[in-house]
């Protein structure tokens, strides 16, 4: 597992418990997303930290609010807009408000309308629009898991109660 581990801490217990099975651990790093594609690291991590937040997802959304949050320039602001906000809060910019309509309209439907695709394709590109698309349902996925699992954050995980609404 020392590859998935960060210096100083405990494995993250989501991988703790995967790591039971040899072949699902596997998979499950194998269908990963993490690594440099076609989204900045702060548009790959808007979308985690929504769909996160739109499944309730506390134990994942936290982690990544506490690992990657502040290498995204993710600030208070626009994590409690994760949380509470929508496409139209005033600290999204205009590309940054697709995302979060894609993440709440693929969150509702399970699909992604013509009109929102032309849009996400016309901005970020074909092959990054799939990129979304699997980052959404590779989250959505984690979310059961956490959720399913009724993991307890992480002690040192960010909580939603430290970002009320605006």
């Amino acid at each position: 597992m020392a590859p998935v581990t960060q210096p100083g801490r405990e494995p993250l217990l989501l991988f703790r418990v995967l790591a039971r099975d040899e072949r699902l651990f596997a998979r499950f790093f194998g269908a990963g997303l993490l690594d440099r594609g076609h989204l900045t690291l702060r548009q790959r991590e808007i979308v985690i930290h929504r769909i996160c937040a739109l499944n309730r997802a506390e134990y994942e959304w936290g982690v990544h609010a506490a690992i990657f949050g502040e290498r995204a320039g993710l600030g208070p602001q626009e994590l409690a807009a994760t949380i509470h906000g929508d496409a139209a809060s005033p600290c999204w910019t205009a590309d940054e408000a697709l995302l979060i309509e894609l993440c709440d309209e693929s969150s509702r439907a399970a699909a992604v309308s013509p009109d929102l695709w032309r849009r996400l394709e016309t901005r970020f590109g074909e092959l990054a629009v799939l990129e979304l698309l699997m980052l959404c349902g590779f989250y959505r996925t984690v979310s059961l898991l956490v959720n399913g699992l009724a993991l307890p954050c992480e002690s040192w995980g960010r909580r939603f109660a430290e970002f009320p609404p605006a």
